[in-house]
């Protein structure tokens, strides 16, 4: 090695981060160990590396004795002192064994230990980019499919998308480019593993947030979400400014801030309704587009009975008990819907 490779070294701390003093000590570690591989020595050795021109030494450290046992590890006191007469038993002697051909080795180890180093860096690059992006959206494209994932290219690295968190509506393929939302980013040897969904209620919230200026800007806010995905959501929010209408912000000028949710998530219904500190309002609001003539609500057991018009009974539970199961899960209590006349007999 020469002054160029050090040269070299100081040009990638500039540019990638790793620090110099790292990278020459993470190679005079691999050189040990390539140098007893090599050479076949069981000595204790140090492999110096001068920072200033690449010249890189071999050297065999000795500890000095009265009488020598093992000649590999020990030096007596009579041989050190003829190097340099100021040893004192139980010092180290260090004496250069360096190998004529060990600058070819040295090379070939310091370019492997280089490039795993810059390996190692952008992949924590990677990992610290998107660790801060959890729970949060990203636009990626479609690579491949295996039988657990589709692995999503998000530029610089990919995602893994389980099978299972695909829209059941919706079917991808190659090429195709999709917004996803970051469930969770896992430190691994390999590098970084980014795992996406499509299916999360976090998705929905966050495509509100990126669609809805209101919500963007702290006016208008989510407080909560319930979604079965590729089917049906409902996406309860409030303000405190009373001039601001926020199921109004949300549906947007004509619908057009909502249509474009529904387009995003291929069709999926959602209904955005008025969150209210009032749980009987909440309720009543929650089984939209369902009338409501009376909320009657336990606190203790977090039960409500829901009475709404005949007529209005079959819209009132939904499709196979879809709104009201979502009304539950947005609330978070759970509701028994009766219609007038069921009450009326009971």
């Amino acid at each position: 090695m020469n002054s160029q490779f050090i040269d070299a070294l100081n040009e990638l701390e500039k540019e990638k981060g790793i620090s110099k003093e790292v990278l020459i000590e993470a190679i005079e570690a691999a050189l040990i160990s390539g140098y007893k591989r090599n050479f076949h020595s069981a000595q204790n050795v140090r492999v110096d590396i001068d920072r200033e021109n690449g010249d890189v030494k071999v050297l065999a450290r000795k500890t000095v004795v009265d009488e020598v046992i093992d000649p590999r590890l020990e030096i007596s006191l009579e041989a050190a002192r003829q190097i340099n007469p100021n040893y004192q038993l139980a010092d180290i002697v260090e004496i250069e064994v360096t190998p004529k051909d060990f600058g070819r080795i040295a090379a070939q180890t310091a370019k492997q230990v280089v490039t795993q180093r810059i390996r190692e860096a952008e992949r924590g690059v990677i990992y610290e980019t998107f660790v801060d992006r959890e729970e949060d959206i990203v636009t990626g494209i479609v690579q491949r499919k295996d039988q657990r994932f589709y692995y999503i290219d998000l530029g610089k690295t990919e995602a893994l998308l389980p099978i299972n968190e695909l829209m059941p509506t919706e079917s991808v393929k190659q090429g195709d480019r999709l917004k996803v939302y970051i469930t969770k980013v896992d430190k691994t040897t390999k590098g970084p593993q980014i795992f996406v969904s499509r299916t999360h209620p976090g998705l929905l919230k966050r495509l509100f947030e990126l669609e809805v200026p209101e919500i963007f800007d702290g006016v208008v806010e989510i407080k909560s979400v319930a979604r079965e995905a590729g089917h049906r959501s409902k996406i309860a929010v409030y303000s405190q400014n009373e001039d601001v209408d926020p199921v109004g912000a949300c549906v947007g000028p004509k619908g057009m801030r909502v249509q474009t949710i529904v387009n995003e998530l291929n069709g999926e219904k959602i209904d955005i309704v008025k969150w209210s500190k009032d749980i009987e309002t909440f309720i009543s609001n929650a089984l939209s587009p369902s009338k409501v003539l009376e909320v009657e609500i336990n606190e203790e057991e977090r039960t409500a009975k829901v009475i709404v018009p005949d007529y209005q009974l079959s819209l009132a539970i939904g499709k196979e008990g879809q709104n009201a199961r979502l009304a539950a899960k947005l609330t978070g209590w759970k509701i028994d819907i009766k219609s007038e006349s069921q009450v009326g007999s009971e």
